[in-house]
């Protein structure tokens, strides 16, 4: 399956994802993206900072997170959640999921008919299985 696919089949497709992209986990590629959807690069190179810090809740990158949000596609969320291998956020009703696999950033953001978890749960799936493929 394409990289495209991924992101027009299983996570938009799911019906609980409205727009997503798939990077390189070092951030120097875009895979995927649905159109309309642009995540700048010093977003991504915000988000790698965050997703690769050891200290997931005091660290610089952590902590501006949650004092400054986190900025994708040109929106501002409230870093909700940061731990291992993903990191949430929200803005009002919408919000995003960010997961890290060992190649690639999944990144899946939610409308406002969306329920969080249906959210997260599916682009955390998919990461579980682009990890069991090696990615």
């Amino acid at each position: 399956m394409s990289w495209q696919a991924y992101v027009d089949s299983s996570l938009v497709g799911s019906g609980h994802i409205d727009k997503a992209a798939i990077f390189s986990a070092a951030g120097d590629s875009t895979w995927a993206v649905t159109p309309g959807f642009t995540v700048s690069p010093s977003e991504i190179a915000s988000i790698i900072s965050i997703l690769n810090e050891a200290d997931k809740s005091n660290g610089p990158a952590a902590t501006k997170a949650f004092a400054e949000g986190i900025h994708v596609g040109g929106e501002r969320y409230v870093a909700t959640r940061n731990e291992d291998r993903h990191v949430y956020g929200r803005q009002g009703r919408t919000g995003i999921c960010i997961v890290k696999t060992k190649q690639a950033i999944l990144v899946g953001h939610y409308g406002e008919n969306a329920q969080a978890g249906n959210a997260t749960q599916t682009v955390e799936a998919l990461a579980d299985y682009l990890i069991g493929l090696g990615y």
